[in-house]
């Protein structure tokens, strides 16, 4: 039966049942599309691949293994604006991450196991400081020190988490835990795939907090979860080491060389720095008043410099490694990746290293 699917990619598509009566050329009527979603019938074969084209998905999507089929997603929906646009998203992630599990399964892969220290989630009952022991006791768990991290979007993939990045209206991140039929849940972070680098790696980590932290009554949790971000990204020792822990002025070549080094807006180092009395408030508000003056701290709230954003590239390695395998046919990859099949042969050709030209009398 049709229904899930057939729901979840006209949601993604952002159509109404009206709307995708009409792309169809009105084969069938609305009420008709509405019964096929609630398995009450099944399409002819001419009008399965109407609504595959319709839709943008290919008939075996429609029909294929509902093994596969998700369960449900939870969203903080507060970061998003209006319910068509709620169930727009929750399409496009449970679509993307299916096709990324379908992936992993014709490679005979387990996906990676969430990798959540025995004591998470951690208890943020006191005080916004105890995000920050949160922060470190995660670094603790996976082993990485105080460095920087270089890579957060395959750190965060190496420990079982799937993020996918998906451009987005309203929303700059979202967390979910998406259940499989008989296969257990899976995490999911999704970022603003239209966000810079720095903006990305900050919403990361926020999300990161929100997963791992349990966050009590007298506490905010987004407060809770950008003071973990700032001190999973930033730890105390590593900033300390750089700066020192205690300033009374700094210069903006000093700042942009940190924002390089730990992949964060300088207005999120300027945070940081405040929390951990780096910074006194005298020097925190006349930074953030230049801020504001120079336009960072209005839409877009871009600054200069910006960091070239963090792609998962896991998905798109393993239906490679697939392809190239014989666990998928070419035009099924082509389908997972969104390619035609003559993008995807240009794509997988061996190209030799272009060599330069030959210099006069050598």
């Amino acid at each position: 039966m049709i229904g899930q699917r057939l729901k979840l990619a006209r949601a993604a598509a952002g159509l109404s049942l009206r709307e995708l009566e009409e792309k169809i050329g009105n084969r069938v009527t609305a009420q008709a599309i509405g019964k096929y979603e609630r398995n009450e019938s099944m399409p002819s074969s001419g009008v399965l691949m109407a609504l595959a084209s319709a839709l943008d998905v290919s008939v075996d999507y429609l029909v294929g293994d509902h093994d596969m089929a998700l369960e449900g997603i939870e969203f903080r929906k507060k970061k998003i604006t209006g319910k068509r646009e709620e169930a727009q998203v929750e399409a496009q992630v449970l679509h993307l991450l299916e096709r990324y599990l379908m992936v992993e399964e014709a490679l005979n892969l387990a996906s990676v196991e969430w990798d959540k220290p025995r004591e998470a989630p951690y208890p943020v009952r006191q005080g916004l400081s105890e995000a920050d022991r949160a922060a470190e006791s995660l670094r603790d768990h996976w082993g990485l020190g105080v460095d920087p991290i270089p890579n957060l979007v395959e750190l965060l993939e190496e420990h079982g988490i799937k993020v996918l990045s998906i451009d987005l209206t309203n929303i700059d991140g979202l967390t979910a835990q998406v259940r499989r039929v008989r296969k257990g849940s899976v995490p999911v972070i999704v970022v603003n795939g239209k966000d810079w680098g720095e903006r990305q790696r900050f919403t990361l980590a926020h999300e990161l907090g929100h997963m791992i932290m349990d966050v009590g009554d007298g506490v905010d949790p987004e407060k809770a979860a950008h003071r973990f971000a700032g001190a999973f990204l930033m730890p105390a020792d590593a900033l300390w080491s750089e700066i020192g822990k205690n300033r009374t002025s700094i210069g903006g070549d000093e700042l942009f060389a940190l924002k390089k080094l730990f992949g964060v807006s300088v207005q999120a180092i300027t945070y940081r720095c405040k929390d951990l009395g780096i910074f006194s408030e005298p020097l925190f508000r006349r930074l953030f008043q230049e801020f504001n003056r120079l336009g960072w701290r209005s839409p877009p709230y871009e600054e200069p410099y910006a960091l070239k954003g963090e792609k998962p590239t896991r998905f798109r390695r393993l239906t490679f490694r697939a392809l190239a395998e014989g666990a998928v046919s070419e035009p099924k990859a082509a389908e997972l990746l969104g390619l035609s099949v003559r993008e995807l042969n240009q794509m997988m050709e061996v190209q030799p290293p272009q060599l330069p030209e030959a210099v006069n009398g050598a």
